[in-house]
């Protein structure tokens, strides 16, 4: 089971690089999007009311999934190397990991081997002026989030969220398995099987572990694929049995619960 792909498959990722190169003196980051800082060389001072001051004085990558304010600064008479990129991850059409993130992800590169060659290749197209030079920038950009993607789930970085799920082999199989299959009538019982576990022991240590039960989980995750579905134009019939509901009444009481609106009034606030 690939953990990633379904996730992949119905939330695009998508980044612009905006600046390659010195950078020296102050910038303010401050838009309705995400942040990916990557520091070649040199030192930066990163002050946030997310999180203390940082200061960066190695390589490293730095990732802010959601809208945050922060300030970069570099000493005076010094300059720092950055490559820095604009994110989106679709935590606003409701991708459960960028919700599952944490405000900041600071990962210096000696922690993340395996991204040599990307990041190698980045820094070649920044350096260069062949055509496509922003487009390249752009997908290796992209292709660095899901290497960080793999690192939380390989590492101690998350102990609680979705990420930390599935970085564990028994309950990521239950994660997984509601993801590809969100139409199946699933239950507890059935779930934990999947895991290879009982179902008390499931249930306690999915609530632990994600921060919701399993049939919390699964509810988020169909109302949130029937958004994506209803903004594609779908029907609210068409969609139901999409994503496990048996009837459109069922779907708009389900999203009346989770939204607090209909399908159809939801859908005009999305737009």
């Amino acid at each position: 089971m690939d953990r990633l792909a379904v996730l992949l498959q119905h939330y695009t990722l998508s980044t612009e690089v905006f600046h390659t190169g010195q950078f020296c003196g102050q910038a303010v980051y401050d838009s309705p999007h995400g942040f990916l800082h990557l520091l070649r060389s040199g030192a930066v001072r990163v002050t946030s009311d997310r999180h203390p001051p940082l200061h960066l004085n190695e390589p490293c990558l730095l990732l802010y999934p959601r809208q945050a304010r922060h300030v970069f600064i570099t000493q005076d008479g010094e300059a720092a190397d950055l490559i820095c990129s604009r994110i989106d991850l679709g935590s606003v059409a409701g991708n459960p990991i960028a919700r599952a993130l944490p405000d900041i992800l600071h990962v210096p590169f000696a922690k993340v081997p395996e991204m040599k060659a990307t990041l190698d290749l980045l820094v070649q197209e920044s350096n260069g002026s062949l055509c496509g030079r922003q487009a390249a920038m752009n997908r290796l950009s992209e292709l660095l989030l899901i290497h960080l993607l793999r690192y939380l789930m390989t590492s101690d970085a998350v102990s609680t969220g979705l990420l930390a799920g599935l970085a564990d082999k028994r309950l990521s199989k239950a994660i997984t398995a509601m993801h590809e299959q969100p139409a199946d009538a699933w239950t507890l019982e059935g779930l934990a099987d999947v895991a290879g576990m009982s179902r008390a022991r499931f249930a306690t240590v999915f609530r632990e572990t994600i921060g919701c039960t399993p049939g919390a989980y699964l509810t988020a995750w169909r109302i949130n694929l029937a958004g994506k579905h209803l903004r594609q134009g779908k029907s609210v019939a068409w969609t139901a049995d999409a994503v496990g509901y048996a009837s459109a009444a069922a779907l708009a009481r389900a999203f009346r619960i989770n939204k607090g609106l209909s399908p159809g009034q939801w859908l005009k606030t999305a737009e």
